[in-house]
């Protein structure tokens, strides 16, 4: 089995204006941006960021570029240099203008439409480029190509400075800086660990391309320069290093056949959960797709085979694909010509001829290393017939509970007070710690829509814990109830009871760590719930401010500072009684209501997840088994929590 990475050919010819083809223009994208960027929020903000390294990803997977740099300017300007060939300058044929114009300012034009420009391609279509300037308050481009530096600018798209030579060069690349406006995005603060992890993911995925991220917005600013040879290896390696590996080495796995590339990376570590991630021409593919589909079906039908010809596996028995990734983590990446992805921000490929290819490769290369290496292979299928076992123990545990419960007659836990409202679009669910916290909500509540499911003590810790463990808790199975759409491979988002699921804690260290369980387990068990955008925390009031009749409540303690200055402002001596509010459950319904459970005034924080790769880091570190990381975790970030509540 080969153990070098496959690379892409460089295109033996001239990158010039009559590879690049235009199809339309580029009205649209200030009227509708979230069409081309998902989102005017920080998402969106960032994916500008995305779009102009894409391009030079692109230039990367020709074989011309070595070298990109990505830097945060003061301002929140970002600025985008690669040693790419450099965009052509040269007239376009079929607009009469400078290729360099027609690609800023001319939708759907680039060299990735048959024009020769590169064989694969991860930008969006040709649309990059343009979308990014027509959604700039200001926009510069210099290309270094043939021995000159040509400049142009735009604004908002339009063209400020005709292309021009402004000096001579013996480099080559394109230089892009450019700033947000304002008039279109929510807010024009990056943030670097965002653009930083995007890049490292970038970094990973071609192996030997550098790339640096430099955040330039102060002296102390952070800067990292990063290049994995062993590519999608080391991406693996990576995302284990908090958790214990069942093998040393990463099973890898390429091969091509036309034009189209595939290649494979897994690891099994003793834990229970799985990270599969995918991509394709380098851009992620959070659904999932053909890719995605290939491996699965290779993966468990190669464990289903083996186990049986040694006699893992015996008689009838057979190990599911779930069993089969328990513990899993797997990079599969693609490159192709022609993507198709499903939705304009790439959410999941679906051409088809990859999944064969993708199958092929792991059915043949897995095979042979799990011949050759008969201990790693011992340990994959021991691993699997836990998982197996595990699961029909959860499912005895499932059925054991629907017969105690009547869940398939619908009785819901004793500890829900139910609301009116059956349309779930129309209702939420408090989960409230404590009996007299909840007894307060109950009280509080606006019954027509708000339930409340009262909770005590600290629930499971599932990181820790397999789901056959889950069904038998006692305090998560009441969350599983109430909810009704099932956990793990029976989760259905569609028989969701409630659309609002708000935590509500309190303010304090032990407040922070029920979220933090509650969190894990919807994470680990119904992770559609946050990716929709289904899961809230509410945020309770930290302080009282008495005046005389007046009374007023502060959720940070620059609030509680900012109400007691306004307070005093007719008399500076006045008195004024601060008072701490100990937790939830010493708040009466009204105060309850008013404070925290009101739509009209309360405050709730979604629940959000960008980077599924990050948030599984983070919940192993801080719930896992290893006590190490979890320590230098709180060491490095105790400068950010002087105050501790939430």
């Amino acid at each position: 089995m080969s153990e070098e990475l496959i690379e892409m050919t460089p295109v033996e010819q001239e990158y010039d204006a009559s590879q690049i083809q235009v199809l339309e223009g580029l009205e649209a994208v200030r009227k509708r941006p979230g069409m081309y960027i998902g989102s005017t929020s920080a998402s969106g903000l960032h994916h500008l960021v995305y779009e102009i390294v894409d391009n030079a990803i692109d230039e990367a997977l020709a074989g011309y570029c070595k070298h990109i740099t990505v830097t945060i300017n003061p301002g929140d300007t970002i600025t985008v240099t690669d040693d790419g060939r450099g965009i052509p300058v040269d007239i376009q044929p079929q607009t009469g203008r400078p290729a360099l114009e027609v690609v800023y300012t001319v939708l759907h034009a680039g060299g990735k439409f048959g024009g020769g420009g590169y064989k694969v391609s991860g930008g969006l279509h040709g649309v990059g480029a343009s979308v990014v300037n027509a959604l700039s308050e200001w926009l510069t481009v210099e290309v270094h190509k043939e021995g000159k530096i040509y400049q142009m600018k735009f604004s908002r798209g339009n063209i400020t400075q005709e292309m021009r030579v402004i000096g001579q060069t013996d480099k080559h690349g394109t230089t892009v800086t450019f700033k947000p406006d304002p008039e279109m995005f929510d807010t024009l603060e990056y943030d670097y660990d965002t653009l930083h992890t995007r890049m490292r993911e970038q970094a990973f995925l071609n192996g030997g391309l550098h790339i640096t991220i430099t955040d330039a917005r102060s002296e102390k600013g952070e800067s990292d320069s990063m290049c994995y040879e062993g590519g999608i290896r080391e991406f693996v390696t990576w995302i284990n290093r908090n958790k214990t590996a069942l093998h040393v080495d990463p099973i890898y796995m390429v091969g091509s056949k036309d034009d189209s590339i595939a290649e494979i990376a897994m690891q099994y570590n003793d834990g229970f959960n799985e990270v599969l991630v995918s991509f394709a021409n380098d851009i992620h593919t959070p659904e999932g797709g053909m890719h995605e589909t290939g491996f699965k079906t290779a993966l468990t039908r190669v464990l289903n085979a083996y186990g049986t010809k040694y006699g893992i596996i015996k008689g009838e028995d057979k190990v599911s694909g779930e069993d089969c990734r328990e513990g899993l983590t797997a990079i599969i990446s693609v490159k192709l010509p022609e993507a198709q992805f499903e939705g304009q921000t790439k959410q999941k490929l679906g051409n088809a001829y990859i999944r064969t290819l993708v199958d092929n490769i792991v059915s043949a290369q897995l095979s042979e290393f799990l011949e050759e290496n008969p201990a790693v292979a011992r340990t994959i299928l021991d691993k699997a017939m836990m998982a197996n076992r595990a699961r029909e123990a959860a499912r005895r545990a499932r059925e054991n509970i629907r017969r105690k419960t009547g869940l398939e007659g619908g009785r819901l836990p004793g500890k829900l007070s139910d609301c009116n409202e059956r349309d779930p679009a129309l209702t939420e669910l408090y989960i409230v710690e404590g009996d007299s916290a909840a007894g307060s909500a109950k009280g509080g509540r606006d019954s027509r829509f708000q339930a409340i499911l009262a909770m005590w003590g600290k629930c499971l810790n599932v990181e820790k814990a397999r789901v056959d463990k889950v069904y038998n808790n006692d305090k998560l199975a009441p969350i599983i109830q109430s909810l009704g759409c099932g956990i793990g491979e029976e989760f259905n988002l569609e028989k969701l009871r409630y659309h609002k699921i708000i935590i509500m804690a309190d303010a304090d260290v032990d407040g922070s760590h029920i979220r933090t369980l509650m969190l894990t387990f919807f994470f680990r068990y119904m992770r559609p719930l946050i990716e929709q955008g289904y899961v809230y925390a509410a945020v309770p009031p930290l302080y009282k401010l008495v005046k005389g009749k007046t009374t007023r409540v502060a959720y940070s303690d620059e609030e509680r500072d900012a109400i007691s200055a306004e307070l005093r402002e007719d008399n500076p001596n006045t008195k004024i009684t601060i008072n701490r509010f100990k937790g939830l459950g010493e708040m009466d319904p009204h105060e309850l209501w008013e404070t925290t459970m009101d739509p009209e005034r309360r405050s709730l924080r979604r629940i959000t997840l960008n980077d599924a790769i990050r948030a599984d880091q983070t919940f192993t570190v801080l719930m896992g088994e290893e006590v190490e990381p979890r320590k230098e975790f709180i060491e490095r970030n105790a400068k950010y929590a002087v105050n501790l509540d939430f």
